[in-house]
């Protein structure tokens, strides 16, 4: 049995529930650092309360990828968890700028680092299921074009997200400042807005989504090797000794990509009210937020760019192929983060943002192309899980690392660790050349 191919708009209902995901993770990469510090955090102290975040997804990937590869329901094979994750992501978005509400009981900053980890482990238990459904449903040569729709929504929604602050108070005028202490109203507003967007769009996915039931999947695998080894969980450790070569290549780029991604989600707020701006670092008075409103337009232009960017890219990658079109990317990416170092001033940063855009369209894009032409079908859930590791393993050690590196080798400065993200992208650039693509051939022939 081969499976059907796919129309564009059952391709986009598939990934819609994409779009609220990414809607809520922008709120939270534009806004938790400064959220953070609005509750007393210190620059330095940023990337140790993002550290919750990579550990649950190192934990909860490959768990949930494992189990949603033996779930079957009423609902489906994937749709139950990214359901649920939708549901638990969105009240961590509705109580993490409410974290002073709960003083009686622990400091604010307390709480809210605790809602990023049930904000964080949540977005987890829904993203990827959501890449295995898309390798689930998708015969290999629209795969490419799968996750590059998925990228749009991304883009889509992360747009949306990352603006949603300075539009509420520049076009209907919702405050944006507050006392010592406590979250500006627009961003409270923006966390309840994408916590709604987040629910309704998993529901029209899973609303709209037919999955392949246990029958049709076991059809589709009958020339793979069969399954020797005995159902359990632990076979997650056998399962990553025997990855296949494609992802033991592309473990080294995503590492390099994702510790550039998270350290520009870190810093990005202080290092441009700092280096652009002219603030202190311990200025978190109206300037402050003003800046922090600004970075989450630059946010929104490089997601725009993104969106834009991926529907070019199964064009580009059929021309070119997924790696010369990765790495392509990333350089554009790398060099866009290296160019805020030297900008004259906010508005030039627009130009950094195209090129960082460039690089987050690939990166939610071709690695997963790439990885699943690679993967057996029947643990197509369980690899996707096991491939997050080199995406939270980067993040756990820049999250370790970074705040004493810029706080004891940059001298508080966090404008250079923006510029090392940048150098860690075009470092994934020159590792993309070794990857196998074992569908490449086939693609760039057709």
């Amino acid at each position: 049995m081969e499976k059907r191919k796919l129309s564009f708009w059952d391709i986009w209902n598939m990934s819609f529930g994409f779009l609220g995901i990414q809607m809520g993770f922008a709120l939270q990469n534009a806004n938790a650092s400064r959220i953070l510090q609005i509750f007393g955090a210190d620059v330095h102290e940023l990337s140790w309360f993002w550290i919750v975040a990579p550990l649950t997804g190192l934990i909860v990937q490959p768990i949930i990828g494992y189990y949603s590869d033996k779930t079957w329901t009423r609902l489906g094979r994937r749709r139950p968890y990214f359901l649920t994750g939708a549901l638990l992501a969105s009240l961590g978005l509705i109580l993490m700028p409410n974290a002073d509400m709960f003083t009686a009981f622990m400091p604010a900053l307390w709480v809210g680092a605790g809602m990023l980890m049930i904000m964080d482990a949540s977005f987890n238990v829904a993203m990827e299921p959501f890449r295995a459904l898309v390798a689930d449903l998708l015969p290999s040569d629209q795969r490419t074009l799968g996750f590059s729709i998925q990228t749009v929504l991304i883009g889509i929604g992360a747009v949306i997200g990352s603006w949603l602050p300075y539009v509420l108070t520049n076009w209907f005028g919702v405050v944006n400042e507050a006392e010592p202490g406590a979250v500006p109203t627009n961003l409270l507003w923006s966390f309840i807005i994408g916590a709604s967007v987040l629910v309704i769009s998993i529901l029209v996915t899973v609303f709209t989504t037919k999955e392949y039931s246990p029958e049709e999947v076991a059809l589709m695998s009958k020339d793979e090797e069969p399954e020797e080894e005995e159902s359990s969980l632990l076979n997650i450790f056998s399962d990553f000794k025997k990855m296949p070569l494609t992802m033991k290549q592309l473990s080294s780029v995503q590492f390099f990509s994702w510790f550039g991604l998270f350290g520009m989600w870190v810093f990005s707020t202080p290092a441009i009210a700092h280096h652009i701006y002219g603030l202190s670092l311990d200025d978190h008075g109206d300037a402050f937020q003003k800046a922090g409103d600004w970075v989450g337009i630059l946010f929104g232009v490089y997601n725009a760019v993104s969106a834009v960017y991926a529907f070019f890219l199964p064009a580009i990658a059929k021309k070119l192929g997924r790696k010369k079109t990765h790495a392509f990317s990333l350089i554009c990416g790398g060099l866009g983060l290296i160019s805020i170092y030297f900008v004259p001033n906010e508005n030039w940063l627009f130009l950094s943002m195209f090129g960082i855009g460039i690089a987050w369209a690939s990166i939610l894009a071709m690695p997963y192309a790439i990885l699943a032409g690679s993967i057996p079908a029947r643990k197509m859930g369980v690899y996707m899980g096991i491939f997050n590791f080199f995406i939270v393993l980067p993040q756990i050690i820049n999250a370790l690392i970074g705040g004493p590196i810029v706080k004891y080798v940059y001298g508080g400065n966090p404008i250079f660790a923006i510029v090392i993200s940048g150098v860690s992208l075009l470092i994934a650039a020159m590792l993309v050349v070794r990857v196998k693509d074992v569908d490449d051939e086939v693609i760039t022939d057709n």
